[in-house]
C-alpha cells in the first residue's frame, strides 16, 4: 500500500511542523472534562479505510457486551488528528481515534488527547509503555508496531544478507550497475537523505536524538558516540550509487522502482511498502536489517499507532471501554488476520509471529532492536535538520563533523524559539 499521509508526518518536518503549530491551541484538560456529559450509549470512532472491514467485525460484540453503538467513520487520520484542536469543540471530531505514537505526546500534553487509563497493561513491555507516556501520564492505548525491515529479491538472491559486508559485495557485482552512470550500481538502497530511514545507522553508532530516553530536548544527542563515522560509512554508499539517490524528493521513490524493476537486489523500507511490491510481483522476502561495519545493530525507530481519545468526547468512559476491548487478545488477534499488521500487544505479537509471513515475523525481531521515537512536541524540530545533516554529507557539500554541528545547531536554535517559556 501506498504510505498514508497520516505515517508521513514520522518523516517530513513539514508534516510535523503541523504538530508544533497545536502547541498554541492548548487546552485545559480540566475544562475539555466537563464536557463529559453526553449520550453515554453512542461512541464514533474514526478510522482510515484500510481499518474499515476490521471494525465491522469487532463491532457487534463490543455493542452487544457494553451498549455502546458504534459509529464506525472513514476519516484520513492525519487531518483529524491535525484538525483535533478545532474541531474538537465543535463536536464534530471522533471520540476515538488512532495516532502515530510521535504525535501521542504532544496532543496529549497540550490538552487535545485524555488521559487515559492503560487497559491490559501487563500486555505490554516497558518500550510500548514509553511510546504513549509524556510526564508520567499516559495519553493512549498501543495497537499497533511497525519498524523498518530489510527486503530482498528472491529471484536474485538465494539467501538474505546478514551483514553490510554482504550488501558491499552487491554493489560491486556487475549486474547491478547502473545503465547511463559509469561506476554506480543500485545492489543495495536505502533512502538515507530521509531521517526516519537514515537514523538508524547513528543510533547504531552511539548517537540519540534526546537524553533520557528522549523525553531531554536540552540534551540533543547526535554528536555522540561515533556520530561522524556513521555519516562517513553512510557518504561512501552515496559515492557508489546514481544521482537519482542525492535528489530528496524522489528518492524514496527511486528505491522503490528500482527494486520492483529488479535493478536492485535489496533495500531498506517499512512494511508499508510490502502491498506495492506484491502488487508488481516482485518475489520478495524480508528480514532483519544486516549489522552495520562496526559490529553493531541498526536501530531504527519504533514506529505504529495507538488509539486515543479526543479529549473533547462526551463519552471518555464509553471510550475507555472500548480501548480494553480493542486490544484485549481476541480482538487483537482478529486485527491481524485482518489487516496483517502486528499488534502491539505481548499475545498479539506472538500470534502474529506464528501465523505471519517472513515480513511479520522481521517486524516482530527489528522491533526489539528498535528505538522509540521521542513523543514529545520538540521532536517536530529534529527532521529538517537530521536531514539537512544527512543530505549536505552525502552531497559532499559538509564534512560530517560540520553537519553534525549545524544540525544540532538548528535543532536547539528551532526549539528555544518555539518552545521557550
Amino acid at each position: 500500500m501506498e504510505f498514508k499521509k497520516w505515517r508521513k508526518v514520522l518523516l517530513t518536518g513539514a508534516a510535523a511542523l503541523a504538530l508544533a503549530a497545536c502547541g498554541s491551541q492548548k487546552t485545559d484538560n480540566k475544562t475539555a472534562n466537563k464536557a463529559d456529559s453526553g449520550d453515554k450509549t453512542k461512541l464514533v470512532v474514526g478510522v482510515d479505510k484500510i481499518y474499515s472491514e476490521y471494525m465491522k467485525d469487532i463491532k457487534d460484540k463490543f455493542e452487544k457486551d457494553n451498549k455502546i453503538t458504534l459509529e464506525i467513520k472513514e476519516v484520513n487520520q492525519s487531518d483529524v488528528l491535525t484538525n483535533l484542536p478545532t474541531d474538537g469543540p465543535t463536536g464534530s471530531a471522533p471520540d476515538v481515534m488512532m495516532a502515530p505514537y510521535d504525535r501521542v505526546g504532544g496532543l496529549g500534553q497540550q490538552g487535545h488527547l485524555a488521559e487515559v487509563k492503560l487497559e491490559n497493561a501487563d500486555q505490554y513491555d516497558d518500550k510500548m509503555k514509553s511510546m504513549v507516556t509524556l510526564d508520567g501520564k499516559v495519553y493512549g492505548q498501543p495497537n499497533v508496531i511497525e519498524t523498518l525491515v530489510l527486503y530482498y529479491n528472491k529471484d536474485l538472491l538465494k539467501e538474505a544478507p546478514k551483514t553490510f559486508e554482504d550488501l558491499e559485495k552487491l554493489q560491486k557485482d556487475p549486474k547491478y550497475a547502473f545503465e547511463g552512470e559509469s561506476g554506480k550500481s543500485t545492489g543495495f538502497l536505502a533512502d538515507w537523505t530521509n531521517f526516519y530511514y537514515s537514523y538508524g545507522v547513528s543510533a547504531g553508532y552511539g548517537a540519540y536524538v534526546f537524553g533520557k530516553n528522549g523525553t531531554d530536548p536540552k540534551d540533543i544527542g547526535l554528536a555522540a558516540g561515533d556520530s561522524e563515522k556513521a555519516l562517513e560509512y553512510v557518504k561512501k554508499w552515496y559515492d557508489t550509487w546514481p544521482q537519482g539517490m542525492k535528489d530528496a524528493s524522489k528518492s524514496g521513490a527511486f528505491v522503490s522502482e528500482q527494486f520492483i524493476g529488479k535493478k536492485a537486489a535489496a533495500i531498506i523500507d517499512g512494511p508499508w511498502k510490502a502491498a506495492s511490491f506484491k502488487q508488481a510481483k516482485v518475489n520478495y522476502g524480508a528480514t532483519t536489517i544486516p549489522t552495520l561495519p562496526n559490529g553493531k545493530t541498526y536501530s531504527p525507530f519504533a514506529g505504529g499507532k495507538a488509539w486515543v481519545i479526543s479529549n473533547y468526547s462526551k463519552n471518555k468512559e464509553g471510550a475507555q471501554k472500548f480501548l480494553a476491548y480493542i486490544t484485549g487478545e481476541e480482538a487483537q488477534k482478529k486485527f491481524f488476520d485482518k489487516t496483517q499488521e502486528v499488534p502491539a500487544t505481548k499475545a498479539g505479537r506472538k500470534y502474529a509471529d506464528e501465523k505471519g509471513t517472513d515480513l511479520t515475523k522481521a517486524i516482530v525481531k527489528q522491533f526489539e532492536n528498535s528505538q522509540p521515537m521521542p513523543n514529545i512536541p520538540e521532536m517536530a524540530e529534529v527532521w529538517n535538520p537530521g536531514k539537512a545533516m544527512y543530505f549536505d554529507v552525502a552531497s559532499g557539500k559538509k564534512d560530517a563533523k560540520t553537519a553534525i554541528k549545524d544540525a544540532v545547531e538548528a535543532i536547539k536554535s528551532a526549539i528555544e524559539q518555539k518552545f521557550a517559556k
